[in-house]
C-alpha cells in the first residue's frame, strides 16, 4: 500500500487549506482500509488528527481540531480528503496519512494502530 499526501502550502491564519491523500497499491481499497491524518511540529510528538474507518465509517478528530477540520472520502477516487479551516499557527507541522486494513467497533479510529504511512506535506500557518 502506498500513500501520497499533498495540499500542503503557507497560509495566513484564519485561512484554509484541503490536504489530499491518494492511497494506491493491489488490494488498497476504501472499502477496506481505515485511513488517519497524523502531523508532527518540530520537537514536538506526532499527533493523530483525524480519522475515517473503512467504507466511509465513523470519523475521529483530535480536540485540538474539532470544529474546524474536516475528513472525508472519495472511494472511487482511493483519495482521502482534510478540509482545514480556520488555521491557526499552532496548525503549522508536517501532515502525512497512514493506513491499516480494517476497522474496529470497540475504539476510535485514533486509537488504531497504522501500519502503512505516506511521505508528509507541510503546512505553515503564518502572517
Amino acid at each position: 500500500v502506498q500513500l501520497q499526501a499533498s495540499g500542503g502550502g503557507l497560509v495566513q491564519p484564519g485561512g484554509s487549506l484541503r490536504l489530499s491523500c491518494v492511497v494506491s497499491g493491489a488490494g488498497a481499497s476504501l472499502n477496506y482500509y481505515s485511513i488517519a491524518w497524523f502531523r508532527q511540529a518540530p520537537g514536538k510528538e506526532r499527533e493523530g488528527v483525524s480519522c475515517i474507518s473503512s467504507n466511509n465509517g465513523a470519523t475521529d478528530y483530535a480536540d485540538s481540531v474539532k470544529g474546524r477540520f474536516t475528513i472525508s472520502s472519495d472511494n472511487a477516487e482511493n483519495t482521502v480528503y482534510l478540509q482545514m479551516s480556520n488555521l491557526k499557527p499552532e496548525d503549522t507541522a508536517d501532515y502525512h496519512c497512514a493506513a491499516v486494513n480494517g476497522r474496529w467497533f470497540d475504539r476510535s479510529c485514533l486509537a488504531y494502530t497504522y501500519y502503512y504511512r505516506g511521505q508528509g506535506t507541510q503546512v505553515t500557518v503564518s502572517s
